[in-house]
């Protein structure tokens, strides 16, 4: 069995002579949760394109298990008001998988009383826990979370987490789940990388929670739970270095991946 799902070494991402990405190290294994957060334009984006070959890296090397499968949600999804489709309909669009799958799954996530109904009506939520059905019914080796509880209210969002936490324990997948909410994902994740163009810190929620790379981001922490306050009063300079010349990135190791 591999070691790691995707591995990804000093990965660097260049477009149009603008740095979007700079020495991004970082492993994602079966069974664990990383969980991706940063500022609006740190980079979040496109490192999940790179991690899914979607985007080649300007500099770097990234190694992928064999024959990966990979459950992807995205943070957002269009579909048509007049088009005609049950939710049924739209978990098995594109998918090879039996009724009783889908309706398994559905089962899994809450929504299988929600399979005959016309996809449009139903709630944010619900349509959150659809779109991870969907991912989940390629019973993949990693599932990519792009912003999971998009439109969902406060309460929904950490039933959500948790729901995230216990199908990677049922299915024993790796998890890269892409957040702004550390507060309320710590207690489901067992490692954060923070991230604004290079890595800023890295490890345990809790420690990344505390760190001042972090807090510069976001501002303060709460006993323990870090508080999202992302002020709007700063500029970030993608080309430039850290102001005092050291490497900001925490040390950590990943069961068998280590990167500093």
């Amino acid at each position: 069995m591999s070691a790691f799902l995707i591995k990804a070494d000093n990965i660097g991402l260049q477009i149009n002579q603008r740095s979007i990405l700079e020495h991004i190290s970082l492993c994602l294994e079966p069974g664990k949760i990383l969980t991706l957060i940063g500022p609006n334009g740190s980079g979040k984006t496109s490192l999940v394109r790179v991690l899914l070959g979607l985007l080649q890296p300007s500099e770097g090397s990234l190694q992928k298990k064999p024959e990966l499968v990979v459950g992807y949600m995205p943070q957002k999804l269009h579909i048509d008001g007049v088009l005609p489709m049950s939710v049924s309909r739209f978990l098995h669009m594109g998918q090879k998988v039996s009724e009783a799958e889908v309706r398994a799954t559905a089962t899994t996530l809450g929504v299988v009383h929600l399979l005959p109904q016309p996809i449009q009506g139903v709630s944010g939520g619900e349509f959150q826990r659809i779109l991870l059905s969907r991912a989940l019914l390629r019973k993949p080796d990693l599932l990519v979370l792009d912003e999971p509880a998009q439109g969902v209210d406060i309460n929904g969002q950490q039933q959500l987490y948790q729901l995230i936490s216990s199908i990677r324990d049922e299915y024993g997948c790796g998890v890269l789940m892409v957040s702004h909410d550390l507060h309320l994902v710590m207690e489901e994740t067992d490692d954060v990388l923070c991230l604004n163009t290079h890595i800023c810190c890295s490890g345990h929620p809790e420690a990344v929670s505390k760190h001042p790379e972090y807090l510069k981001l976001f501002g303060s922490s709460l006993d323990g739970m870090a508080v999202y306050t992302h002020h709007h009063d700063h500029s970030h300079d993608f080309h430039a270095d850290d102001s005092d010349g050291e490497s900001t990135s925490a040390e950590h190791k990943h069961g068998n991946c280590e990167h500093g």
